[in-house]
């Protein structure tokens, strides 16, 4: 299914779509990383070179429609087009983040604290800076890879969702209003897709392992935070989750196996939508 393919991964140096580049690389695809941080793609790439593997890095802004359309033009050039697209790029900034969790009359006279900041001190530009990745980071490359997928006679696109998606967390406004986008986009893309045989499906992980997740959540293992507290007794399963748990579901919603899937999101979450909370 995946031998001699290629799959173009965003956000390709981050924890989870790097784990995810170099399974699709043990499954035979070619793979393509993309990124801002070229350091951090390099990582990856020279992993999947000591075994030998087809990789190509290119650093670009997923959010540049001219960069993401030299993107296209490369993986041509080099693989011939692409077969998958993981659109994993994406990300929060605290800057458009308050740091309280509900009104407060004080921000409205300029009196909180030092240190806090209401939902009318956020960095508006920060905010659609997080739109922008999450969402146009989607739009963009999807719509240039598309094009390479029809030449090719059909593929497979996975967005990544969120717990944001169907419930935003307290402070995360931006982020979770793109996310609940990515929903809806997967499913309008899905359908517009179909005729040309490419599907549009997306996960939404859970709480999952990574440094960043390890400063505002803490580990099961060596202590949680308030807020890391609050997200494992709403887990069944009592973890966070590991890049290793995507890496089936992604596969799948790639394969041939899900041939009749789209439009779909998928979550991948411990359990933790099926709890309400009381």
């Amino acid at each position: 299914m995946f031998n001699k393919k290629t799959a173009v991964i965003t956000g390709a140096g981050g924890t989870l779509c790097s784990e995810i580049s170099k399974e699709l690389y043990k499954c035979g695809a070619n793979v393509v990383l993309v990124g801002r941080t070229k350091e951090k793609l390099d990582r990856v790439a020279d992993e999947i070179k000591r075994e030998g593997g087809n990789v190509l890095v290119y650093p670009c802004d997923v959010t540049d429609k001219e960069g993401v359309k030299g993107l296209a033009e490369e993986v041509k050039r080099v693989f011939g087009g692409c077969d998958f697209l993981i659109n994993g790029a994406g990300g929060n900034n605290v800057k458009a983040m308050p740091t309280i969790t509900e009104f407060d009359e004080r921000e409205i006279k300029g009196d909180l604290p030092d240190g806090q900041r209401g939902l009318f001190d956020i960095d508006t530009d920060a905010f659609k800076s997080v739109l922008d990745i999450n969402i146009m980071g989607t739009v963009l490359p999807t719509m240039e890879f598309a094009k390479q997928m029809v030449e090719r006679g059909g593929g497979s696109v996975v967005n990544f969702a969120s717990m944001n998606s169907y419930c935003p967390l307290t402070r995360c406004f931006a982020y979770a209003m793109s996310k609940a986008a990515i929903v809806n986009l997967t499913q309008s893309f899905g359908a517009y897709f179909a005729p040309a045989n490419i599907r549009v499906n997306a996960v939404a992980p859970g709480f999952m392992v990574n440094e960043r997740s390890k400063t505002y959540l803490g580990t099961v293992e060596d202590g949680l935070t308030e807020r890391g507290k609050k997200v494992i007794s709403h887990t069944p399963m009592k973890r966070f989750g590991e890049a290793s748990d995507l890496l089936g579901c992604v596969k799948w919603l790639l394969s041939d196996g899900a041939a009749f899937v789209t439009g779909v999101t998928v979550p991948v979450d411990g359990g933790f939508l099926t709890l309400g909370g009381v």
